[in-house]
Order: C-alpha cells, then structure tokens, then sequence
C-alpha cells in the first residue's frame, strides 16, 4: 500500500473497470457470455469440505494480485513457480464494485489454514473514487484528520474450493474503540497462530493522520468478524517513522516478518521472532535489492527446495511490476529480476503490471479446479 500520492495516470474510467468478455466474431452483443467471477456465497455450511493436499502435494503456484484500473481481483498460476498465467486470460476473477463500500480493492492476501480453508484478505479502497464517480470527495473522510487514502474496512472472505467464497467487511473504527480515529486499515494478512487456535490478522493502521504502525487481532472461526481489539505487532525504534505492508512466514522454529520501513532512504527490512505476534527484532538494513521504491513484501518456497523467494510490489518503476529475491540463509538475497524482464526467469504469460501480490502453494488438482472454472464459455 503506497503511502504517498501516486502519478498514475491513463487508467480508463469506471464504467470500463469492470470485467467484460470479449465478443466472438458475429455474434450478437446480447447473445455474448457473461464474464466469469468467483461465486459469492452466504455460508459455507453446502460447500463441500474436499480433503485437503499434503504439502508434498502443493507443487504448483497461487498468485493473488490487483490493478489500479479496476481496484478488482486476480489470480494467475504457476506450475514451476516461475511462469505464471492469469486464470481468466488477465480479467478481474472478482470485480471490486460488488465486495468493497469504497467499490474498489487493494492489496489481496491468501493464505490457506489447518482446516484446509482459504483465507482472503483485501483493503477496502478505491484511491481513484472521486475521478470515477463513486464518491465527491477525494478521499472517503476528509484528508486534513485522517491522511492519504483513509478508509475504514477490511475485505475477507473464506473458501474450501478457492471457487465459492463467503464475503464479510470489517469497520475497525467502529468496531474497535481504541481505533475509532483510525485512519487506515490496509494490506491486511493472515496466518495461523499455533498457540491460540486461531487466524491472526494482521494490518496497517494509524490513528487519525499519524504515522502508520502494525497491529493484529484475531479471527472468528467463520472469518467474518474480527473478535480481539488490534494490539501492536512490531514497534519500529523511532514512532516518527511509518511501517506498513506486513508479512510473516513461518520457517523452521521461528517467524520471519518482512515490512516497509518509511525511513531514509524507504526499504523492506526482516525482524525475527519465536513469537507470532511478539518479540521481533529489529534489523535496519534493506533487504530489498531494488534502486526503486518497492512495498508489498511477500515471502514463499519454491517447492522441494530450501530456496525462497521474497517477492515485492516495485511501484517505483514505470510501468509498475513484480521483483523477486531469492534467499536460502535469510542474509543474503540474490536479485532475480522482474516479471518479463530480459534475463529474468520469472515470466507474466498473459498479464502485465500486477500489484501487491501475494503467493501460496496449491496442488496441481486445484490449479485444474480454477483452469476449469474460468475456461473459455461458448
């Protein structure tokens, strides 16, 4: 989630945003097919709970990412991990209107839990609202108290098939008063705290125009509600300084988290910890390999191997992109290039310019289950 005002421009207007099907040739416009999105159920209690792949299993890919033109969501495949092809040939596979108060999305994140569920998280938020008509002013509350692009929803949602998803919003300022002057809540994540039982989510926020800062709250076993007021995830050394764009993995015995640090000069930085949401130490030194501004770090395993890759949003570059890192000691990250960059191995076959994303493993099974889904309809 950028910080500071963007300078994107040429994104169409709203009523080009949404996912429309290409027309086959003579066929009538009324005839045409309707574009595909993922099904918005009210409960998951019909959904049928499939059994869940080994990790042995989970060789193939799952990205999950969003555009600033439409503010929807997107997910793209990969077999190897470094080729990844966008299920619905680089359309939305759920459109940010219908999902979000301020009709837009950012910031999508998946995770997958012990019962075998999908976890998605979004921020509610649409930076470009006024220019495209779904509100009068620019930001949803006035920017003078609460900053840039203040909103105050988070977006998750649950699946067992990664098809059909329940959908809640969460108010944090109204449903927690210690954060009723919240002026953000973004880049929402998910993982599983072993010790509670439950999802932790966790999130960028800020009190009114302030500094923004991470915290996390739990979960509700349905992922509708979050029951726990935010507590402080990490606390960097200097409160002046903004952190945001959270994102912990679990490797070995202890828990890696990455963050954007908004110091001199910007960086993603790690801390480690034995604890979730506790104890993490503080390490100044950029771990980013990028001459450009980068946000949105995110870490995952490619699979059979001791290799991760900590990839990450470079919205500094024009046009923006992915970049990827490659790390086997959590020291030293070797810089392994951008989506379609010459040289790189990592490869965007039917997409271009996807923003904060981020990766889970998935069987081969449910790679197919989404390639089905969003086949091609007559």
């Amino acid at each position: 989630m950028t910080v500071r005002r963007g300078s994107i421009i040429g994104a169409i207007l709203a009523a080009s945003m949404l996912p429309t099907a290409c027309a086959m040739p003579q066929q009538p416009l009324a005839e045409a097919a309707a574009p595909q999105q993922l099904a918005i159920v009210p409960s998951l209690a019909a959904q049928p709970q499939l059994s869940v792949p080994p990790k042995a299993r989970r060789s193939d890919y799952l990205l999950v990412y969003f555009k600033d033109e439409t503010h929807s969501l997107y997910f793209a495949t990969s077999r190897d991990g470094y080729s990844f092809s966008d299920v619905n040939d680089g359309q939305p596979v759920l459109s940010g209107r219908g999902i979000a108060e301020q009709k837009g999305v950012r910031d999508p994140h998946i995770a997958r839990g012990p019962d075998g569920a999908f976890y998605l998280a979004m921020t509610d938020l649409n930076i470009f609202g006024k220019r495209d008509g779904t509100r009068d002013t620019e930001w949803q509350r006035p920017g003078e108290k609460y900053g840039w692009g203040n909103n105050r929803k988070l977006v998750l949602m649950k699946s067992y098939d990664l098809l059909h998803w329940t959908h809640a919003e969460v108010d944090i300022p109204a449903t927690f008063p210690a954060y009723a002057d919240a002026g953000s809540a973004w880049a929402p994540e998910t993982i599983y705290d072993p010790d509670s039982g439950r999802m932790m989510v966790y999130f960028t926020t800020r009190h009114g125009n302030g500094p923004n800062f991470l915290v996390y709250s739990y979960a509700n076993k349905d992922f509708t509600k979050l029951v726990t007021s935010p507590k402080r995830l990490f606390r960097y050394p200097d409160p002046k300084v903004t952190t945001i764009d959270g994102d912990i993995t679990r490797v070995g015995d202890e828990y890696h988290l990455f963050y954007v640090a908004h110091a001199d000069p910007l960086r993603i930085s790690q801390g480690v910890s034995h604890d979730i949401n506790s104890g993490y130490s503080f390490d100044p030194a950029k771990v980013d390999p990028e001459p450009k501004a980068a946000e949105a770090p995110n870490l995952w395993r490619r699979h059979g191997t001791d290799t991760y890759l900590l990839m990450y949003d470079v919205y500094g570059a024009s046009p923006n992109n992915m970049g990827f890192a490659e790390t086997t000691d959590f020291k030293t990250f070797r810089p392994i290039g951008h989506f379609n960059e010459p040289g790189s191995p990592m490869k965007a076959t039917n997409f271009s310019s996807p923003k904060h994303g981020a990766v889970i493993a998935i069987s081969p099974v449910e790679a197919k289950r989404l390639a089905r889904y969003f086949a091609p309809r007559g």
